[in-house]
């Protein structure tokens, strides 16, 4: 019997598993490495994504009747979790996803003048040290970022150090070595728009201060409450012994913010409120980041995706591309990407989107190959704070997808974008129109599932293909539109309003002849001859790799 093995297994090697010589070569299929100035970021309001746990819909007593679109709706951490584990975002290419803040949000509701608003955004801190319960528990965030990297995917942790929360009856004020609370911002200068408050009851932290101070009044109290004063007041010994800080407002939330990173694998922060804060404060926030994912990788050697370190977005209002790396206050100008930072979010991408893809491509890539070299910009044509955003009215979803996500940079979706969330709800106040929940009910609406199809191939391909973020762009021929993108070993050719049905591409120098290649939109194939390949789909769009 042994020896009818040993005569199976010798025929079987010989007849049935004898590799074939391929008589055309194939572009390499090897995986590319993941970095952070091509990635994909799926951006989502964690209140108002997905409800994966409805056991934390109410806490804290807050009952009063929100203004539209300004309360509680019960989406939470659990329910991201439940997306990532469905495949959601593996399906649209994502690969980095930043969640708004989850740590403990003021418990009563203000009215800014839209309406009576509980803080389901999150950026309203009362308390830096641990999680809201309408997001979730520790629990869930240990879940979320262990799923999250299973799946590959990086998570940025939004993240508030300019201010907390309003002042209300049951939030009161902090104490005054630790916050202003006037005068207001005024944008004149530097000064104006740094040492001030952004908007009335917003108070300001002493971001500032160099001054050892105690911890806040209303913070002592509340831990004395819940029985973890002496714990907190242990760790903040430790950590203050370790790294030699002063103890002023700016280092303690230093400290709490880079808990996270330490204890859960946090791969970046998403900043608020960048221009508001005092650069040097970024810059330890950045050191400090570091040392923390550090010692989180050293700790969790099986947990770590890679060498990638620490990654800082910020979110400088009113940045675009076209300042490059400085960003003016009038009397003064500062460059971000040398005070911590690796990457900003480009508010100007919605105006250059109204321009022709050969303009937005070869701009883009001109500045992040000279003036931004290993840095970058996160373009997006929606977001949660731009009343004015590309195609608010919803009726170029196809152009917006193809744009964002071909851009070099980082491209960010903003839930819903690629299945047509509204942006425009009636009956809404402010920066609550841009709000919804996430429109679960029309996923099976095949004009939605056509659309999202559209965002998927797209999302696909650039997760694959860092050279579509991160490489150096040419253009192979204007009509039709075709161009090429180049990083390291990944080439790749894209055609833009190319004819329906059979048609020839030009693919420059970037595949060589007798080269299988495949159009990753229609899922053809074909062999490159004389520079070009030939393609039969029902698409406008040619993928290929």
């Amino acid at each position: 019997m042994k020896q009818l093995f040993v005569l199976f297994f010798i025929s079987l090697f010989f007849f049935g598993c004898k590799p074939k010589v391929s008589e055309t070569p194939k572009t390499t299929t090897k995986t590319q490495p993941f970095i952070w100035e091509a990635a994909n970021v799926y951006f989502m309001l964690t209140d108002r994504f997905y409800n994966g746990n409805t056991k934390n819909d109410r806490n804290l007593n807050r009952t009063k009747e929100p203004a539209k679109l300004r309360g509680f709706m019960g989406g939470d951490m659990a329910g991201i979790t439940q997306k990532i584990k469905e495949g959601y975002f593996d399906d649209l290419g994502i690969n980095a996803i930043w969640f708004s803040p989850v740590l403990e949000q003021i418990h009563d509701s203000t009215n800014e003048g839209t309406g009576n608003t509980y803080a389901f955004h999150g950026y309203w801190t009362k308390d830096w040290t641990q999680f809201d319960p309408n997001f979730g528990t520790e629990a869930d965030f240990k879940e979320l970022i262990e799923t999250a990297h299973k799946h590959g995917i990086r998570i940025l942790m939004d993240v508030v150090m300019n201010h907390t929360g309003p002042v209300t009856e049951k939030d009161p004020v902090w104490d005054n070595n630790w916050v202003r609370t006037a005068p207001g911002c005024t944008y004149k200068n530097y000064d104006t728009a740094v040492s001030c408050t952004l908007v009335k009851n917003l108070p300001d932290v002493l971001t500032n201060s160099d001054e050892t101070v105690s911890l806040p009044t209303p913070l002592v109290e509340k831990w004395k409450a819940e029985g973890r004063y002496e714990q907190e007041m242990k760790e903040l010994d430790e950590f203050f012994q370790k790294t030699g800080l002063v103890r002023s407002p700016k280092n303690y939330i230093i400290k709490w913010l880079t808990d996270y990173v330490r204890g859960y694998g946090v791969d970046g922060y998403r900043v608020d409120t960048v221009k508001h804060v005092e650069e040097g404060a970024w810059n330890e926030l950045n050191k400090q980041a570091k040392v923390a994912f550090a010692a989180w990788k050293a700790a969790n050697p099986e947990a770590v995706l890679d060498d990638s370190d620490f990654f800082m977005l910020g979110e400088l209002y009113g940045y675009g591309i076209d300042s490059k790396r400085f960003y003016d206050f009038g009397d003064k100008k500062v460059d971000y990407y040398a005070n911590g930072f690796d990457n900003l979010i480009n508010f100007q991408f919605k105006y250059d989107a109204r321009k022709d893809y050969e303009t937005i491509f070869s701009k883009y890539d001109q500045i992040l190959h000279n003036d931004l070299k290993g840095k970058s910009v996160m373009n997006y044509i929606s977001s949660h704070d731009d009343g004015d955003p590309f195609d608010k009215a919803r009726t170029k979803p196809y152009e917006s997808a193809t744009k964002l996500l071909l851009t070099p940079g980082i491209s960010q979706i903003y839930y819903g974008d690629e299945t047509k969330r509204p942006l425009i709800i009636e009956g809404t106040n402010g920066d609550a129109t841009l709000r919804s929940f996430m429109n679960w009910d029309m996923m099976n609406d095949s004009e939605t599932k056509k659309l999202l199809t559209h965002w998927q191939k797209l999302g696909q391909f650039r997760k694959a293909h860092p050279a579509i973020g991160a490489g150096k762009h040419s253009i192979i021929s204007e009509s039709p539109y075709v161009f090429s993108r180049s990083f390291n070993t990944d080439k790749v050719v894209v055609g833009l309003d190319l004819p329906k049905g059979k048609k020839e591409i030009n693919v420059g120098n970037q595949f060589k002849d007798g080269t299988t290649i495949t159009d990753h939109y229609s899922g053809k194939t074909a062999v490159v001859k004389d520079g070009k390949v030939s393609i039969d789909s029902e698409f406008s769009i040619a993928l290929l790799h």
